[in-house]
């Protein structure tokens, strides 16, 4: 199993500690998106060791305070994909830090939920219940 995140040279990272390292998305979907990525290639989240885990989420936070500084962001989505199913096309765990920005959609409420189409606006669909 390769990894394409393997083959980014250590000058391309914005973050890294003893376990993992943070690079800028190739296609990001805000300014700064950026993937925090185990230097051992596991597929998923839960392939990875507690160690690896903690390497990642302290990661996370060293990209937060440095997106905020450069970009500003009005909120962050965070996210991992796990599985064909659940979109995972790398299979080389990565948590997305995702920089959001007030207007960059039109109603953001619902947030992650929006991955299963037509289902992130809960808040629409009680009402429709009703």
């Amino acid at each position: 199993m390769s990894s394409p995140f393997l083959d980014k040279p250590q000058s391309s990272w914005v973050a890294c500690n003893a376990l993992a390292f943070a690079v800028r998305d190739g296609f990001p979907v805000s300014p700064g998106h950026t993937l925090v990525v185990p230097r051992r290639l596991v597929a998923t989240w839960f392939d990875a060791s507690r160690a690896e885990q903690l390497a990642i989420l302290e990661l996370v936070d060293v990209v937060k305070h440095d997106l905020d500084a450069e970009f500003g962001p009005d909120g962050y989505n965070l996210g991992v994909n796990i599985g064909t199913a659940a979109g995972q096309t790398v299979m080389h765990l990565h948590m997305h830090v995702i920089p959001r920005y007030s207007g960059d959609v039109e109603d953001p409420r619902g947030g992650v939920r929006h991955v299963v189409p037509g289902r992130g606006n809960y808040l629409a669909l009680t009402e429709a219940a009703q």
